[in-house]
This record gives structure tokens, C-alpha cells and sequence, in this order.
């Protein structure tokens, strides 16, 4: 943590092919060793894919996968007397789109579709439709959540 001041937020540009934020970070975080144009092919392929199966704008398929894995509330750690307890907070917008990202690329990563736009394709349509393990992994967090609700009142 900084001790003068919070760093400035960096500018991204937005896609070529979409023209769209989200869509550049979601590139950004799925490229490895600095190999975006292998990242970009990657993704706009799942997008052809979704495109040809669902008969949709993959675009909004995407975006609302996106919403389907971005969770409302997460568990902190806080220490209170010696006591470590997990006390929900609501997440912010910026880091529910981080959080959904991360588990949408975790989780396509970890699919057994033989490329890697096979398996993302498979996990956005998943999502779409609420299902799938980044889904399951929101799940998981409300879950974690509600069962702590009982130390919201640590919460500052």
C-alpha cells in the first residue's frame, strides 16, 4: 500500500474487433508471457464458436455470462480480539468484474476441450445459461457468506 498517494488506474484501449472494454481486459488477463494477439485469437474464436451454436450476438452472451458469475458478497478475514472471523462485505463493481474474469478464465482453463477457445466458448455458454463451475464458484461465496452473516456487525 502506498504510502502519499493511491496510484493512478491505467488506461486500457478497447478492443479492435468489439470495441469494448471489458472485452480488452478479459484479453489481457486471459494472455500469457505477453502474447496478446494469441489471447485475442483465442477469444474471438470462442466468440465464433458461441456465434455458430447459439444463433446469438456472442457479444451479449459474453456480457451476461459475465454478470451470471460476478458475485454480490464475499467473506474478508478480520481479526477481533485475538479471533479471526470471516465477515461478509458486498464487492465493489470494478472487482466483481475482475472476480468474474478471473473465475471465467480459471475455470475455462480447466475444462478438457482440446483448445483453449473450445473450452472458454463451453464455460461462457455455460454461464449463460447459470450453470458451470465459475457459476458454482459464486455459489460458493454467497454461501460462504450467508453462513457468516453472523459477524457482519465487524464489518467497518
Amino acid at each position: 500500500m502506498p504510502r502519499r498517494r493511491r496510484p493512478q488506474k491505467r488506461v486500457i484501449l478497447p478492443d479492435p474487433k468489439y470495441k469494448d472494454l471489458i472485452v480488452a481486459k478479459f484479453i489481457n488477463n486471459l494472455m500469457y508471457g505477453g502474447k496478446k494477439s494469441v489471447a485475442e485469437r483465442s477469444f474471438y474464436l470462442a466468440m465464433d464458436i458461441i456465434e455458430n451454436k447459439l444463433k446469438k450476438e456472442p457479444l451479449s452472451v459474453f456480457k451476461k455470462a459475465m454478470e451470471n458469475v460476478a458475485p454480490m458478497l464475499e467473506v474478508k478475514s478480520r481479526r477481533v480480539g485475538g479471533a479471526t472471523y470471516q465477515v461478509p462485505i458486498e464487492v465493489r463493481d470494478t472487482r466483481k468484474q475482475a472476480l468474474s474474469i478471473r473465475w471465467l478464465i480459471r475455470y475455462s482453463r480447466l475444462r478438457n476441450e482440446k483448445t483453449m477457445a473450445e473450452r472458454m466458448a463451453a464455460e461462457f455458454m455455460m454461464a449463460f445459461k447459470n450453470e458451470g463451475a465459475s457459476v458454482k464458484k459464486k455459489e460458493d461465496t454467497h454461501k460462504m457468506a450467508e453462513a457468516n452473516k453472523a459477524f457482519a456487525h465487524f464489518r467497518w
